[in-house]
Order: C-alpha cells, then sequence, then structure tokens
C-alpha cells in the first residue's frame, strides 16, 4: 500500500497547490496520480483490505456507481426530446437523426466524466490505505495543512493584496471551510493523545498547529466570506460540537436522539430562513447578489431543464445560448445550479442522495467508534458544509475541492470502522 499511499498524497498536494497558484494541469496531475493510486491499491489488496472496503462503502456503494453513469449516458446515442429543448428544436428545423449525445460539449463531458473517476478512484484508495492509524493521521495532517494554506492565502490577500498572489477566492473559501473542520478534528487529535499518555509535548505542538489552522480557516470563512458561506461552516462545528456532546456526556440513545433532533429542526428553521429571503428558483436563492438580467438568463436554462440535463461540465457552454450580452459570460453562480442544469434531475438527484447517505453513515460512524471518533466526525461535519455550500457558491466545482473533498469522506468511513491501527 506504500505506493498507494504516496499517490494518495500526492494527488490532494498536487491538485490543490496548482490550482491555487493558478496552474492549468492541476486536475490533470490530480487525476493521473488517482489512477496510479487505484492500481497500486488494486495489485496489493488482501482478502482483509476488500471485506474492510465492502464494510466502509456498505452505506451505498452503488450509488456511487449512478454518478459516472450518468454523465456516460450523455455521451450515448439517446432520445434528442430528454434532453435540452434546443437540441429537440434543431432537430425539427434541421432535420436529421432523432438520437445522439444529448451534451452540447462531447469534450467537456468526458473532462467531468474523468474527473468524478478520480474521485470515486481517491475515496476507494483513502478507504484501503487509511487503515492504519498512523497513516491516517498523517493524511490529515496533510489535509488540514493544505487547506489552512488555502485559507492564509485567502486572509493575506484580502487583508493586504500586495502580501500574497490573488487566487480563486472561491475555491479558497471552500477549502478554507473545509479546513476549518479538518483543523478542529486535529485538536481534538492532540488532545485525545495527550488523554491517552502519549508525549505531551507532541500533543501540545500537534494542537498548536491545529488551533493556528483553525483560527486562519476562522478568520477566512467567517471574516472574509459571504454570509452564507459563515452558515454553512457554522452547521459544520455544531455537528462536531454535537457528536462531543453526545460522547463526552454519554448520553443515552434516547437523550442523543433527542438532542440530535433538536439541532435537525433548528438547522431546519435557519435554511428556511435563508432560503425565504430570496425569491425565485431554489437553487438560485443561496448565491451572491446578481443583476436582473443575468438572474434570468439562469432562470430560463433552469426551467429548460431536461432529466438528463445540457451536459456535465458545459454550464458555460450552455450559458451562450442565454447571455444577453455578447460580451458578458455566464459562469455558475454555484455548484448545485451547474450540476442541475449539466446533469439535469436524475444526476441532481443522485448527488444528493450520496451527500446525504454519507452523511448519516458517518454521524453514526462517529457515534459507535470507541476512539479516533474525530476522523467520522470532521468527515461528516465536511459533507455537511459542502452540502449547504454547493447552493451558495462555485468552489465545490474546483478539481482540488473534490479530490479533497473524496479523500476526506474516504477517511472518515475507513476509521469509522477501524478498530486497530496495526492491521
Amino acid at each position: 500500500m506504500s505506493l498507494a499511499y504516496f499517490a494518495l498524497i500526492v494527488s490532494i498536494v498536487s491538485a490543490s497547490a496548482l490550482e491555487i497558484a493558478g496552474a492549468k494541469f492541476g486536475a490533470q496531475l490530480g487525476s493521473m496520480a488517482a489512477a496510479l493510486g487505484l492500481l497500486a491499491a488494486a495489485s496489493s489488496t488482501r482478502k482483509a483490505d476488500y471485506e474492510h472496503y465492502v464494510r466502509a462503502t456498505s452505506w451505498g456503494r452503488w450509488i456511487l456507481i449512478a454518478i459516472p453513469l450518468c454523465i456516460a449516458a450523455q455521451l450515448a446515442p439517446l432520445p434528442l426530446s430528454w434532453a435540452h429543448p434546443i437540441w429537440a428544436s434543431a432537430h425539427d428545423v434541421l432535420g436529421g437523426f432523432s438520437l445522439g449525445p444529448i451534451t452540447a460539449d462531447i469534450g467537456l463531458t468526458v473532462d467531468a466524466l474523468v474527473l468524478v473517476l478520480a474521485a470515486i478512484s481517491l475515496l476507494g484508495v483513502a478507504i484501503l490505505v487509511v487503515r492504519n492509524r498512523s497513516r491516517a493521521e498523517l493524511v490529515l495532517f496533510v489535509l488540514s495543512g493544505v487547506t489552512a494554506a488555502a485559507a492564509l492565502i485567502l486572509d493575506l490577500h484580502r487583508l493586504s493584496p500586495g502580501l500574497a498572489a490573488a487566487a480563486p477566492s472561491e475555491l479558497t473559501t471552500t477549502l478554507a471551510g473545509l479546513g476549518l473542520m479538518l483543523n478542529l478534528a486535529v485538536m481534538q487529535l492532540a488532545a485525545e493523545r495527550a488523554e491517552t499518555h502519549h508525549s505531551v509535548l507532541r500533543s501540545v505542538v500537534i494542537g498548536l498547529c491545529g488551533l493556528v489552522g483553525a483560527l486562519a480557516c476562522a478568520i477566512a470563512i467567517f471574516g472574509l466570506s459571504g454570509t452564507n458561506s459563515a452558515v454553512a461552516a457554522s452547521f459544520g462545528v455544531v455537528l462536531i460540537l454535537l457528536i462531543l456532546v453526545i460522547r463526552r456526556l454519554d448520553l443515552s440513545p434516547l437523550a442523543a436522539t433527542a438532542l440530535s433532533v433538536a439541532a435537525l429542526i433548528g438547522a431546519g428553521i435557519v435554511l428556511i430562513f435563508l432560503f425565504e429571503k430570496n425569491s425565485g428558483p431554489i437553487l438560485l436563492r443561496l448565491v451572491p447578489e446578481m443583476g436582473t438580467d443575468t438572474k434570468a438568463a439562469f432562470e430560463r436554462m433552469l426551467a429548460d431543464t431536461r432529466w438528463f440535463g445540457a451536459g456535465a461540465g458545459t454550464f458555460a457552454a450552455v450559458g451562450r445560448i442565454y447571455q444577453n450580452d455578447a460580451g458578458a459570460l455566464l459562469s455558475a453562480p454555484s455548484a448545485a445550479t451547474a450540476i442541475f442544469a449539466g446533469m439535469g434531475w436524475i444526476g441532481f438527484a443522485a448527488m444528493m442522495a450520496v451527500s446525504l447517505i454519507a452523511l448519516v453513515r458517518l454521524f453514526f460512524g462517529a457515534l459507535q467508534r470507541g476512539r479516533d471518533s474525530f476522523f467520522p466526525a470532521a468527515a461528516a461535519a465536511c459533507v455537511l458544509f459542502a452540502l449547504v455550500q454547493s447552493f451558495a457558491g462555485p468552489g465545490l466545482l474546483r478539481p482540488a475541492s473534490i479530490l479533497c473533498l473524496s479523500v476526506i469522506v474516504g477517511l472518515g468511513l475507513s476509521q469509522s470502522v477501524s478498530q486497530s491501527g496495526s492491521r
């Protein structure tokens, strides 16, 4: 598993660092590292590893397959009436076959398919690699360091543009939100190690590193980002605290259920309030303010979306049909909007189902875990943050965010079922 572990680290660091720096090949390098990690893991997998993977993904591994299948279907000949109405209209005017690829750009959809396969591969590789507790800790440290660095870049650039080069704000905001949960997990790791008679000095150093990273991420997400992003991060922090309270107080199942239901009701009230603040389609209610003409164009695009969408990754290409000004390029206002417009109702429902099932699985995994519960707890918080953030901004469309989130979920799933660091 050493080669798979190395490929996993390379994929995280290369995709994140290169994309923050503005390089165009970060996603390709990350995908290549994911493929290498998958091959290495498959060649060295033992029966115990396979059984561990099956237990970790028992929550719905078959649903994961639905997402790449949905994208692949957009590249296959399908009835054009199932897709964007512009294809059916063009067929009626120009004639020709009523079957064909329903994507607006085959190249962009192939790129999206490769990225999704890389993300699923990294999730599986992470589940196998981080069975070992020491490797799980190192992966957590790498993830927390990368995300904290992204948050620090955002902090420095916003506070003094001359101190740091400009980085994609939507990417750094998303990584900062993920980094807040991860660095809180690092602090909890240090506290648990100190309680179990590990080196106090090492625990203090780890705790201080986690505290610095958490502060950098908190400044970025709460002080320099939008209100909705801050709310999304708050949900993640509350979820970590909820799990910590239930475990520390050793609440009975009835008391834990009551507390969880109360927290769920509170979160629902906050979300209803946020969504009711604006009018229009649900997918556009949490995005930043935009011009009337731009919002009208997005509303027309969403209204025309069918079951299979217009092609994964083709939001910008389809946006040219709806833009009012030839010089104004429509970019996705949020990840949820882009997924819905690109993959339609089927793809959007599959993504929501995967997210919610993973959230529930990680939440209960954190409550049932004997020790090291901070791994699944942080992963659950990251999934919750990503779920809300997907409606507020486009940061989760970035390859670095997708690959990091895949590894985070794999880390949480693996450690939610592991019982020994020696295997």
